[in-house]
């Protein structure tokens, strides 16, 4: 499955990969979650200030514009 002697290659916007296939749908990839913003089900937020867990994506969204540069809040996945 994997062959040996693979080269990371570093192409635009700082995708690390081992061929121009892979760089192509990496990129695509995180053009797609950017403007769609689909990872933000798998994200909650974590605020101590007032001891809140935000697991609602439109709140997590909302959360991630506002608090996201305060202190004691945390942006944690939920594996």
């Amino acid at each position: 499955m994997w062959k040996k002697n693979k080269v990371w290659l570093q192409f635009e916007q700082n995708v690390m990969a081992t061929d121009p296939q892979s760089a192509l749908f990496l990129i695509s990839f995180n053009k797609y979650t950017a403007l769609n913003r689909t990872y933000l089900s798998s994200l909650e937020v974590i605020d101590i200030q007032k001891y809140a867990v935000i697991t609602n994506p439109v709140r997590v969204k909302i959360a991630l514009k506002e608090n996201i540069r305060l202190p004691f809040v945390f942006v944690i996945g939920k594996n």
